[in-house]
């Protein structure tokens, strides 16, 4: 068993961007979205986001109103695209060697992210990371995306239920690591950085730099945001 654990969010901490903020403008490039009205609405819900009062359940159904009666050939290709055109060029050699880093040392790696797991699932591929907690999409009977969230949604408190259930379901919890690192930009992630052993603010807005300041926590800056 590895002896120590790794937790990445997502945006703003190995990306230098919001994926689903970005997958919502990569819409209303290729059509699918109406440009002005999408797009002051994701402007908003991001804004909501920063802010720390996002309603996930009301952006969940927004985020995937474009896509989710889509077949399946286009959505891969529209994946493929959206991965070459701008999750690809995103990756910077600073976040991968960090990856790199804690693979090489053995950890048990996992991203953990509030954005959902359409989104996300082909980004964590690109950084070789095979666990993904994300935000689940509720499917109806024939598969398809309802809009709704199934289950807990990564995001605040909510990533510490998830880790706890997925750590759970490999036999394994917190305790069980010498040490449990977690990196964030986020305020929105301080449940999580406060109930592991080893938060770092990682790229942080403002707010989490001061946090970070006041209560001694290393602070990392992989690239300018």
């Amino acid at each position: 068993m590895p002896r120590h654990l790794t937790l990445f969010d997502l945006d703003g901490t190995l990306l230098p961007t919001d994926s689903d903020h970005a997958f919502g403008e990569y819409l209303v490039r290729i059509g699918w979205a109406d440009g002005e009205a999408h797009r002051r609405a994701n402007d908003r819900f991001y804004a909501d986001y920063l802010a720390g009062r996002l309603d996930m359940d009301a952006y969940v159904d927004f985020a995937t109103a474009p896509w989710r009666r889509r077949g399946t050939a286009e959505l891969a290709d529209v994946t493929e695209r959206f991965l070459a055109d701008v999750a690809r060029p995103a990756l910077h050699p600073a976040a991968l060697a960090l990856v790199q880093r804690h693979r090489d040392a053995g950890d048990l790696i996992a991203i953990v992210t509030a954005t959902n797991e359409f989104v996300t699932r082909p980004i964590a591929g690109l950084f070789g990371i095979e666990h993904l907690i994300a935000t689940e999409l509720a499917r109806d009977g024939a598969g398809q995306v309802t809009g709704a969230i199934r289950g807990t949604p990564a995001f605040r408190d909510g990533k510490i239920a998830r880790v706890d259930a997925w750590l759970a379901a490999l036999g394994q919890q917190l305790s069980d690591f010498e040490r449990c690192t977690f990196y964030s930009d986020s305020t929105n992630d301080l449940p999580l950085l406060e109930h592991v052993s080893h938060p770092v603010a990682t790229n942080p807005v403002p707010a989490l730099a001061a946090i970070a300041a006041e209560r001694g926590w290393p602070v990392l800056h992989l690239f300018k945001t």
